[in-house]
C-alpha cells in the first residue's frame, strides 16, 4: 500500500494482514444482499455476487436478506441482537448474520479474529451460536488533525505518528487509499464513528463546513463502505467566521437559522453524516459564555439544527480556567467540569451527548474518574479516553493502556453501576445512552502509530468500547494473533509470551518512573514529553503539586481543601476525603502530606518515590530481554522494519526513563533533605 506523499511508503497492515484473511478466503463463500458494507464483505472474501449458498462453507448476510433458515443451510435463524451479529457454526458451515449490512461486516471480521485466536490458543470454536452486540451505542475516534499545518501543534495536534492521513499541503488528500485501509482496521474492532478534524478548529478547518463539503463527502464515501459515520468538529463562532453575521449568540434567531442552513448543506452532501463535535469556552475556543449563555443554550441550538436529519451534537465538558493565578490555592481545575455542567443536568436536548474526559484534569497517568460521570443521570454522556499517548510516553514508550481503560470502564463510580453501564444507559435508573470516544493515535507513519506496539492501544479501544468485560490480556492475545497471523505455529507460540512480558505491566511501569501517587503534570510544558518536575508549578494552567520542604500534594478535601472530594457520590466521597482511606495511588491528588507519611506498603512517601522510580527503570531490563528473545525470528515471524522500529523505541524509552528517574529522585532529595535509605545514587 502507498499514499500520496512525495516518497512512497510501505504501510504495515496492522491487525489485518493477508495471512489473517487467508483461511476464510480459501473457503467457498457467499455474501447475500447488497449495500456498501456487504460489498466490502464480498471483496474481502473474493466471493461472487451471485454465488450460491448451497455449497458455501461461509455465508455472510444481513438478517433481512435471508429468506428462510434453509436458504443459508440452517434449521432456524437466531435472534440477532440490535446493532450486533450472530455467528452460527454447524458441522459443515459458518453463517454470519448481521442486524444490518455494517453489523454483518463486523461479524465477518469477528470470524477472522476467532480463527486467528484459535490458531494462537490451539482451541477451535465448536458448533453452536455466538451472539455479540455493542455495549456502547457511540464508539468513536476523534482526530486532532489540522488541514493546514499549525505553527505550534503541527499537522496533528498531540500526534506522534507523522502527518495526517486525511490532509496534506493544506487540502484533503487526493488519494484516500490510506483512509480506506484505516476504515477497514477500525471496522474490525467495532468503531462506528470518526471525527475527522481537530476540536481546536482553526480558520482552514472551519471551512470544511462550507466550501470543503465536497471533500468531506469523499471521505464519508470511504468510511461508508465500512459502516462508519463521520463527524466534523466545528467552531462555535462559525456564523461570524464563515457566515458574515455580527454574532454567534445561540439565542439569536439569525444565528440559529445560519446553523440550520449549514446542517441542511452538510446532509445534502453526506446523508449519513453523524453530527458536530464542539469544544467551546475551553482553552481560548469561542463559546456561549461570550453572550451570557449556558453550555446547554449553545448545545441545544446546534441540536435543533441537526435534529431534522437525525444528527447528534457531541459537546465536550473540558471547560476550566486556563488563566489561573498560581497563588490562588482555592481555585481547582479538577472541580471545573462538575461546577460548570452538573447544575445543567436534564437541560440538554436528547440529541446532545456530553463528552467527559475520564479524569478531572487531562488524561494523566493516574487520576480519579471524573465525578461528572455520576452527577448527570438525565444527560447523555460519553466517556472520553486518549489513545494517543500525550501523557503516557508519546508512542516512544511502551504503554499498553487497555488495563487502565478496563479499570475505568468497570469502576463503580456511583457505588452500584460501572462507568460503562452509566454511559451506555444501562444498569437501571432510566439513564439515556451515550457511549465512548477517544483521541486517535494514527498518522501517516508506516506503522500507523509511530511505535508498532502502540497499534495495540488503537485495537484495544475499539474492542473495549464494544465489550468492556473483555480482559486486557485477552484483547492483547487477539491483537497478537491477528498481527502475527503469518508466523509459523511454533514461532507464534514464542511471540505471544514475549509480547505479554513487554506489554502487560507497561502502564504501571511507566507510572513507576514518572509522576508519583497521582500528582500528575511533571512534564515539559508545551510538548508534554519528558520530565520537568516544576514545569507547570507556577503556570496559569492549574496543574500544581505544591511540593515544599515538608511535604507534597494538593488538598482537595472538603474539610480543609478545595472541596473536590465532595463532588463524588458515596462511598468515594468519604474514601477520598480521608488520608487514612484514600488509595495510595491517588494520595497526592487528594491530600498534601508530609514526606514521612507512611503508605500501605510500610514505606514513607519519599522512600516510595525513591524506590519506585529506580525499580521501574530496572524493570525495563526484562522488557528489552523479552524483545531480544525474538531476534532469530526477525525476517520471518517479525518483519525487519518492525523489529528495527521497536528496538529504536526501546532504546529511547530507556534513555527517557533514566532521565525521569534521576530528575524526580533528585528533586525530592533536594526539596526534602531526606536521604534515600537504599543508598542508590541521587544527584
Amino acid at each position: 500500500m502507498t499514499h500520496d506523499n512525495a516518497v512512497a511508503v510501505t504501510v504495515h497492515p496492522a491487525w489485518l494482514p493477508d495471512a489473517a484473511l487467508a483461511p476464510l478466503r480459501e473457503l467457498p463463500s457467499a455474501v447475500l444482499g447488497s449495500g456498501p458494507c456487504l460489498d466490502t464483505a464480498r471483496a474481502e472474501l473474493g466471493a461472487s455476487p451471485s454465488a450460491s449458498t448451497a455449497d458455501a462453507a461461509l455465508v455472510v448476510a444481513a438478517v433481512s436478506d435471508v429468506g428462510s433458515p434453509a436458504s443459508v443451510g440452517l434449521t432456524q435463524l437466531p435472534e440477532v441482537p440490535a446493532g450486533g451479529h450472530a455467528i452460527v457454526r454447524t458441522a459443515d458451515r459458518t453463517v454470519v448474520l448481521g442486524a444490518d449490512g455494517p453489523a454483518a461486516l463486523r461479524g465477518l471480521y469477528a470470524v477472522v479474529r476467532e480463527v486467528a485466536v484459535a490458531r494462537l490458543s490451539g482451541v477451535a470454536p465448536g458448533p453452536g451460536t455466538v451472539l455479540s452486540a455493542p455495549e456502547q451505542p457511540l464508539r468513536m475516534l476523534d482526530h486532532w488533525d489540522n488541514v493546514a499545518v499549525h505553527p505550534v501543534m503541527g499537522q496533528v495536534e498531540r500526534g506522534y505518528s507523522g502527518g495526517s492521513i486525511f490532509y496534506a499541503d493544506g487540502e484533503v488528500r487526493a488519494d484516500l487509499t490510506r483512509v480506506r485501509d484505516y476504515a477497514r482496521l477500525l471496522a474490525a474492532t467495532g468503531v462506528e464513528a470518526v471525527g475527522i478534524n481537530n476540536v481546536n478548529v482553526h480558520a482552514r478547518e472551519a471551512r470544511l463546513l462550507t466550501d470543503g463539503l465536497g471533500d468531506v463527502a469523499r471521505i464519508a464515501d470511504v468510511f461508508r463502505g465500512y459502516g462508519i459515520r463521520i463527524f466534523l468538529s466545528v467552531s462555535f463562532a462559525s456564523p461570524r467566521l464563515l457566515g458574515g453575521l455580527d454574532s454567534a449568540d445561540p439565542l439569536d434567531p439569525d444565528v440559529a437559522a445560519w446553523w440550520a442552513s449549514a446542517a441542511d448543506r452538510v446532509y445534502a452532501a453526506v446523508p449519513d453524516f453523524g453530527g458536530f463535535l464542539v469544544k467551546a469556552d475551553s482553552e481560548g475556543q469561542p463559546g456561549p459564555f461570550a453572550y451570557g449563555r449556558s453550555h446547554a443554550d449553545g448545545a441545544n441550538m446546534l441540536a435543533a439544527a441537526l435534529r431534522p436529519h437525525g444528527g447528534t451534537v457531541l459537546w465536550r465538558a473540558f471547560v476550566y480556567n486556563h488563566r489561573q493565578d498560581w497563588r490562588d490555592r482555592r481555585t481547582d481545575r479538577a472541580r471545573a467540569a462538575y461546577d460548570h455542567f452538573a447544575p445543567l443536568d436534564g437541560t440538554f436536548d436528547d440529541n446532545v451527548v456530553l463528552q467527559v474526559k475520564h479524569g478531572p484534569m487531562d488524561f494523566q497517568v493516574r487520576e480519579p474518574l471524573s465525578p461528572v460521570l455520576a452527577a448527570m443521570p438525565r444527560t447523555r454522556l460519553a466517556l472520553e479516553l486518549q489513545v494517543t499517548q500525550e501523557y503516557t510516553g508519546q508512542q516512544r514508550h511502551v504503554c499498553y493502556l487497555a488495563p487502565a481503560w478496563r479499570e475505568y470502564l468497570g469502576f463503580r463510580l456511583d457505588g452500584a453501576r460501572s462507568v460503562a453501564s452509566i454511559v451506555a444507559g444501562a444498569g437501571g435508573g432510566g439513564a439515556p445512552a451515550g457511549g465512548v470516544a477517544a483521541v486517535s493515535n494514527v498518522g501517516d507513519d508506516e506503522f500507523w502509530t509511530g511505535h508498532p506496539l502502540a497499534q495495540a492501544n488503537l485495537y484495544a479501544f475499539g474492542r473495549l468500547a464494544w465489550d468492556s468485560t473483555l480482559t486486557a490480556e485477552d484483547v492483547l492475545d487477539e491483537w497478537i494473533a491477528l498481527t502475527f497471523a503469518g508466523a509459523a505455529g511454533p514461532d507464534l507460540a514464542r511471540v505471544r509470551p514475549a509480547l505479554h512480558e513487554v506489554m502487560d505491566g507497561s502502564c504501571q511501569r511507566y507510572e513507576g518512573y514518572t509522576a508519583p501517587l497521582g500528582v500528575g503534570f511533571m512534564v515539559t510544558p508545551g510538548t508534554h514529553g519528558g520530565p520537568s518536575v516544576d514545569g507547570y508549578e507556577y503556570s496559569p494552567w492549574g496543574t500544581y503539586h505544591f511540593a515544599d520542604r515538608d511535604g507534597i500534594g494538593v488538598d482537595r478535601s472538603s474539610a480543609t481543601g478545595t472541596g473536590f472530594a465532595g463532588q463524588f457520590p458515596s462511598p468515594w466521597r468519604e474514601t477520598y476525603e480521608s488520608v487514612e482511606t484514600c488509595p495510595d495511588e491517588l494520595l497526592l491528588f487528594f491530600h498534601h502530606v508530609p514526606y514521612s507519611h507512611v503508605l500501605g506498603s510500610g514505606k514513607t512517601v519519599v522512600q516510595h518515590i525513591y524506590d519506585s522510580r529506580a525499580d521501574a527503570v530496572e524493570g525495563l531490563g526484562g522488557v528489552e530481554a523479552a524483545w531480544e528473545s525474538l531476534a532469530d525470528l526477525v525476517g520471518s515471524a517479525v518483519p525487519v522494519a518492525f523489529d528495527a522500529r521497536v528496538r529504536e523505541r526501546l532504546d529511547g524509552q530507556r534513555a527517557s526513563a533514566v532521565e525521569w528517574r534521576d530528575q524526580v529522585r533528585s528533586y525530592f532529595w533536594r526539596k526534602s533533605g531526606v536521604k534515600d535509605a537504599s543508598g542508590r545514587v541521587v544527584y
